[in-house]
């Protein structure tokens, strides 16, 4: 059992993940005026905080992770709301065969810190988007290894914008533009921390 299937049942007790979920689907909204026809690929969605958030607002959505816990808890978070148009899959996306469907969104909320191979994964999310299809990522800004904790040694200590927008670029996306939706507020051992977090937007080229 992984530290996501054992933390799946509690996941939505937290405030904080609701609330940063929500603040994420808004500037979401706010940076793409033409959601409203799109299928949505969320990948890492966990139990799903993201992709009920923006529901009302996409033609459809599918919600993917490897958490078989996360998934069991999202697939009753689904039954229980009666959504139409909403599937949860138990799919890595970030290696292994692609999929032959293609989204005209890919999101994903702290996720890609947790990938070790960023610009192969970018790759991989341009290929599954549509022609002009958008890639729309929350993550955490460069920090200094705090928001984690010396004993978590296999994640990204965040992302530099620029060295990102950069990974971006070659891995064939345009239009690219960063906001700050919220920010972390997390005790530390050196004390109380904030920890930035963007929202990168980014188009496939056609």
């Amino acid at each position: 059992m992984s530290e996501f299937d054992r933390k799946a049942a509690t996941w939505d007790q937290d405030a904080a993940k609701v609330a940063r979920a929500e603040r994420v689907a808004e500037a979401i909204r706010d940076m793409v005026a033409d959601l409203a026809g799109r299928h949505a690929l969320e990948v890492g969605c966990g139990t799903g905080l993201l992709g009920f958030a923006l529901r009302p607002h996409v033609a459809r959505i599918t919600l993917a992770d490897t958490s078989a816990g996360m998934l069991e808890v999202l697939r009753q978070k689904i039954a229980n709301a009666g959504f139409q148009g909403m599937e949860a899959l138990q799919h890595d996306f970030t290696q292994g065969p692609l999929p032959e469907a293609r989204y005209g969104l890919v999101c994903s909320l702290m996720v890609l810190h947790h990938i070790p191979d960023t610009e192969a994964a970018l790759r991989r999310f341009h290929d599954i988007l549509e022609p002009d299809g958008l890639l729309c990522m929350a993550d955490l800004d460069s920090e200094d290894g705090s928001f984690h904790g010396a004993d978590v040694t296999d994640v990204h200590l965040g992302f530099d914008r620029e060295a990102l927008r950069a990974q971006l670029q070659r891995a064939g996306f345009q239009d690219i533009r960063f906001r700050t939706p919220f920010v972390i507020a997390r005790e530390t051992g050196q004390g109380p921390r904030q920890y930035p977090v963007f929202l990168v937007a980014a188009r496939r080229s056609a």
